[in-house]
């Protein structure tokens, strides 16, 4: 049985995060012109690195790392929510396997 019961409900989001050792490969549970959502996953080690954007939302699932919004750094680990403004850098380092939400504007 598919863990999509439908396209706004996912029993195990975590299970959609990519590792891949080229880098970043997000998965869209929404992908609209105006919103995105997805699930990232990243290997020990793995960065995004620093780079402006629109309002975007982090919640973090599993792992250890460190995130940077402009000049600010913070500890991410599981439970953890980063919210970064319009037009903030931001990146991240994982210190673990780490899987993380992101939801995004792109107005």
């Amino acid at each position: 049985m598919s863990d999509v019961i439908s396209p706004i409900y996912f029993l195990d989001t975590k299970s959609k995060a990519i590792f891949s050792s080229q880098g970043t490969q997000p998965h869209f549970l929404i992908d609209t012109p105006n919103f995105k959502s997805l699930v990232v996953g990243l290997n020990e080690g793995q960065q995004i690195p620093p780079h402006p954007g629109g309002t975007a939302m982090y919640h973090f699932l599993e792992g250890e790392g460190l995130m940077m919004v402009d000049d600010e750094v913070f500890d991410i680990k599981p439970g953890v929510t980063i919210v970064a403004p319009n037009g903030t850098k931001r990146g991240m380092t994982a210190k673990t396997r780490v899987i993380f939400l992101a939801a995004k504007s792109e107005s």
